[in-house]
C-alpha cells in the first residue's frame, strides 16, 4: 500500500526525484562505463584479455541473480530500507573497485557491486510511481525513462573522459559522491511504505538456480585457460552446474505454484519465444560492447577518449530509436518492429565483420549507431509481445524471469566470444606463422628486413608481435560474422510469436525492464 504522505508538494518531490534518479543514473551508467577501461584495467592488474572480462561478466551474474529477490525484500523489510541499503552497498562496493590491488579484488567487488546495484533500477520506478498522482504517471516515467538511458549514452564517453585524464580507478571512483548524495535524499525525502506480507520466498529453486548459473559462468570464464575437462578445477565446475540444476528442474515440477519458477509461464507460446529472443538480445548487445574497446586501443592504437567517443553513439541511437518505437507499437505488426530491429543488428554487425586494419573513427561510430537503433526498435516491441498474453497474475514472475534471460545471455555471450577470440587467435596465429618459413625468407628479404633485423631475437619478436596482432585482427572479424549469423538465422523464429493485445491491464514498461 502507498504512504499516503507519498504525493508530496512539489518542491519535495522534486528533491525525491532528483534523489532516486541520481541512484538509476549511477546503476545504469555502470553497465557500460568500465567497458573503455578495460584494456588499462588489464595493464593496471596484470591480467589477461580475456580474464578482465570477468570484470564484466561477474557484475552482470550477480545482478542476474539478485533481481528476481528484490520485490520480496522490499515487500518484507520495506522499500526505503532495502532502497537504502542498496545505494550504500553500491557506492561502498564500488569504492572496493576503485582501489582494488589485483584481479580477484575487483571481480569479487564487482559481484557485490551487481548484488547490490540489482534493486536500484527497479525500487527507483516504483517510488517514482508512488510520489505522483496517477495524472502525472506519464510524465514522470518519461523523466524516469530518459534517466535509464541517459546511462548507457554517458558510459562509454565519461569512462574515456575519466580514463584518460585520471586513471581507470575514477570510472568506479566517480560513484562515491553520487551515491551519498543519492543516500542523503532518499534518506531525508522518501518515506517508508507500508511492507506487504508476501508469501513465502522459494529459496531453495532460487539458490539452486543461482549455484548453476554460478558455475556455469566459472566453467565459461576458466575452461579456455584451465584446459577445459583436461582440468579437474573444470570438471567440478560442470559437475555442480548439472547437479544445481538438476536440482531445480525437479524441485521446480514438483513444487507447483510455490517454486521460484512457475511453470505455467513455460505455456505461452509467446513468452517462451520472447524469453530466446531476449537472451539472444542480451548476448550481441554485450558481447560487442566488451569486444570493440580492446580491438579499437590494444591493436589499432585508439586512445581511450577516442574510444569512449566513437562507441558512445550505440546509445544514442538506441535513445532515437525507442522514441519511434513506442509509437509504432500497436499501429504496425510488432513482429515486424522486431525483424527491424534484429536486421539493423545484423547489418551493423555485418560491417564490423568487414573492419581492415585502416578503419577511420566514423567506420566504428556508424555501425554502432546502427546497432542501437536495432536495439531500441527490438527491445520496446518484444517486451510488448512477450507479455501479450501472459496472464495478469504470471506477469510479476514472468518479468524477473524475463530480466535473468538478458542477463544470463549477456554473461555467456561475453564469455563465449572471449573463448573464441583466444582459441580463433591462437588458430590463425599458427596458420600465419606458417608461411613464414625459412624459404619466405630468403625468397622475399626486403619484405621483412625492412621492418624486422630477423638476425636478431628482437627482431624476430617483432615479427610474431605483428603475426599474433593479424591474428587477434582475424579472430575479432570471426566473431562478429558469427554473432551476424545468429542475428539471420534467429529471425524467421520471430513468427511463433503471435498478434494478441493484452487481455487485461498492460505489459510491463520496456525500459524498466530493459534497465533491469
Amino acid at each position: 500500500m502507498t504512504d499516503s504522505r507519498a504525493f508530496s508538494p512539489e518542491p519535495k518531490r522534486f528533491m525525491i526525484t532528483l534523489a532516486i534518479m541520481l541512484a538509476t543514473i549511477m546503476q545504469t551508467l555502470d553497465s557500460t562505463i568500465a567497458n573503455v577501461a578495460l584494456p588499462h584495467m588489464a595493464g593496471g592488474l596484470s591480467a589477461s584479455q580475456d580474464q578482465i572480462t570477468w570484470v564484466l561478466t561477474s557484475y552482470i551474474v550477480a545482478a542476474a541473480i539478485a533481481t528476481p529477490v528484490t520485490g520480496w525484500l522490499s515487500g518484507r523489510y520495506g522499500r526505503k530500507t532495502i532502497f537504502l541499503i542498496s545505494i550504500a552497498g553500491f557506492t561502498a562496493s564500488s569504492l572496493l573497485c576503485g582501489i582494488a590491488g589485483n584481479l580477484l579484488e575487483i571481480v569479487a567487488a564487482r559481484l557485490l557491486q551487481g548484488l547490490f546495484g540489482a534493486a536500484l533500477v527497479p525500487l527507483s520506478q516504483a517510488v517514482m510511481l508512488d510520489i505522483n498522482p496517477p495524472e502525472r504517471h506519464a510524465r514522470a516515467m518519461a523523466v524516469w525513462g530518459m534517466g535509464v538511458m541517459l546511462g548507457p549514452v554517458l558510459g562509454p564517453t565519461l569512462g574515456g573522459w575519466l580514463t584518460d585524464n585520471f586513471t581507470w580507478r575514477w570510472v568506479f571512483l566517480i560513484n562515491l559522491p553520487v551515491g551519498i548524495l543519492s543516500f542523503l535524499g532518499v534518506y531525508y525525502y522518501v518515506h517508508e511504505a507500508k511492507s506487504k506480507l508476501l508469501s513465502r520466498f522459494d529459496w531453495f529453486g532460487f539458490s539452486m538456480l543461482a549455484i548453476a548459473i554460478g558455475m556455469l559462468q566459472l566453467f565459461l570464464d576458466r575452461g579456455e585457460q584451465a584446459d577445459w575437462f583436461g582440468s579437474i578445477e573444470i570438471r567440478v565446475e560442470a559437475a555442480c552446474c548439472v547437479i544445481a540444476l538438476t536440482f531445480f528442474i525437479v524441485h521446480t515440477a514438483t513444487s507447483g505454484s510455490d517454486s521460484f519458477f512457475n511453470l505455467k509461464l513455460l505455456r505461452d507460446r509467446n513468452f517462451v519465444t520472447g524469453l530466446a529472443f531476449y537472451f539472444l538480445l542480451g548476448l550481441l548487445l554485450y558481447a560487442t560492447r566488451a569486444l570493440l574497446p580492446p580491438l579499437l586501443q590494444t591493436l589499432l592504437g585508439y586512445p581511450v577518449m577516442t574510444t569512449g567517443l566513437v562507441t558512445a553513439p550505440t546509445g544514442v541511437g538506441t535513445m532515437v530509436s525507442m522514441l519511434f518505437a513506442g509509437r509504432m507499437v500497436g499501429r504496425v505488426d510488432s513482429r515486424l518492429i522486431v525483424a527491424l530491429g534484429f536486421g539493423l543488428t545484423a547489418a551493423s554487425l555485418w560491417q564490423m565483420a568487414a573492419y581492415t586494419p585502416q578503419i577511420t573513427e566514423w567506420d566504428v561510430a556508424w555501425p554502432g549507431f546502427v546497432q542501437g537503433l536495432g536495439l531500441g526498435f527490438t527491445s520496446v516491441p518484444l517486451t510488448t509481445m512477450t507479455f501479450s498474453t501472459l496472464e495478469k497474475h504470471l506477469r510479476p514472475e514472468g518479468t524477473a524471469i524475463y530480466s535473468l534471460s538478458r542477463n544470463i545471455g549477456s554473461s555467456i555471450g561475453i564469455s563465449a566470444m572471449q573463448t573464441l577470440l583466444a582459441r580463433n587467435t591462437a588458430i590463425m596465429h599458427s596458420s600465419l606463422a606458417a608461411y613464414v618459413t625459412a624459404d619466405t625468407l630468403v625468397s622475399r628479404p626486403d619484405a621483412l628486413s625492412r621492418a624486422f633485423d630477423l638476425s636478431t631475437t628482437a627482431g624476430l619478436a617483432g615479427l610474431d608481435a605483428m603475426l599474433y596482432n593479424q591474428a587477434s585482427f582475424i579472430a575479432y572479424l570471426d566473431d562478429f560474422r558469427l554473432m551476424f549469423w545468429l542475428t539471420v538465422l534467429a529471425l524467421p523464429f520471430l513468427w511463433l510469436m503471435r498478434k494478441k493485445k493484452a487481455p487485461d491491464g498492460e505489459a510491463p514498461d520496456p525500459a524498466a525492464v530493459a534497465a533491469e
